[in-house]
């Protein structure tokens, strides 16, 4: 009978032991759960200050005024633009230079009139006006 209730001792005894480790680490891991759950608090709480931070970075007013002020840069206007054709000759129209381009499907195209399909503006913005 002693070798029973010892044996029942030594199981009660290790089961104690098993709860109070069990409860351990439960307590344990709840407590990296509510870390965690800050710490993607503190992320999405960021997150969302950089976002509206990055879409008042990005307004029109703003990268108009950095692109003048830093970059220099200057609405294109018809006296600065040059319009390339597709003959290779530069040529005024109505106070706009253009600049032809060599078009390998035809020989020439005339430099006198200006269409949508025959003169693309380029970015060269000249502050005289004049090729370079």
């Amino acid at each position: 009978m002693t070798r029973v209730n010892f044996i029942l001792l030594v199981a009660v005894i290790l089961s104690a032991l098993y709860l109070v480790r069990t409860q351990y680490e439960s307590r344990k891991l709840v407590t990296e759960l509510y870390r965690a759950s800050a710490q993607a608090h503190k992320l999405e709480v960021e997150y969302n200050r950089l976002d509206v931070e990055r879409g008042a970075e990005a307004t029109p007013v703003r990268v108009e005024k950095l692109a003048r002020e830093q970059l220099k840069m200057h609405p294109i206007t018809p006296a600065i633009t040059l319009y390339a054709t597709q003959s290779g000759a530069v040529s005024k129209l109505g106070g706009i230079e253009t600049v032809g381009v060599k078009n390998s499907n035809s020989n020439a195209v005339n430099s006198s009139t200006q269409d949508s399909e025959s003169s693309v503006p380029t970015n060269a913005a000249i502050s005289s006006g004049g090729a370079q």
